[in-house]
């Protein structure tokens, strides 16, 4: 049996809002709110989802946070950051600067892009409900960095690889 990740299963606050968030974000195309006529009760999850289908077979999908507590048997927890983020690849800094202003435009908290010192450009946005961080990189399109402090930590912890990075664009596509 070979084993693959199809399903990545954010849960939100609002549905609707949600919706309207990764379709004006990211451009995102869903046929909207599906399974509303399964409705659930204190035990049993209502059906209500929100689908993306992405490249390759992944899917998006949005499910209300206690809805999917219901579903997988666990106490509803407040939303939380920072524990992952989803990234999507794109071929220039050009390219991370408008995801990223797209995000805030649709109502993201955006951090500022930045250079790492292993050659990528990124910066993060939390969506509608902040749970869940998105990063924009790019190995492609990057400079050499000064020898700042980064440089000299990254240096040090692996002083056989560079800190940037010239190979030909490697983007993949967005997911």
């Amino acid at each position: 049996m070979s084993t693959r990740i199809n399903v990545v299963t954010l849960a939100v606050a609002d549905l609707e809002r949600a919706l309207a968030f990764y379709r004006e974000a990211l451009g995102l195309d869903s046929p909207g709110v599906t399974g509303a006529q399964f409705p659930g009760d204190d035990t049993h999850p209502a059906g209500a989802v929100v689908m993306f289908q992405l490249e390759r077979g992944l899917t998006l999908a949005l499910y209300p946070r206690s809805e999917l507590a219901k579903d997988a048997e666990i106490a509803a927890g407040p939303a939380q950051s920072g524990e992952f983020s989803l990234g999507t690849l794109v071929a220039t800094r050009a390219d991370v600067d408008t995801v990223l202003a797209r995000a805030e435009a649709a109502g993201a908290t955006v951090t500022p892009p930045h250079d790492r010192p292993w050659g990528i450009y990124s910066g993060y946005f939390r969506d509608l409900a902040g749970t869940s961080g998105r990063s924009s990189t790019t190995q492609a399109d990057t400079e050499p960095r000064p020898k700042d402090a980064d440089y000299a930590r990254h240096q040090e912890r692996h002083p056989s690889r560079p800190a940037t990075s010239k190979a030909k664009n490697t983007a993949r596509p967005s997911c």
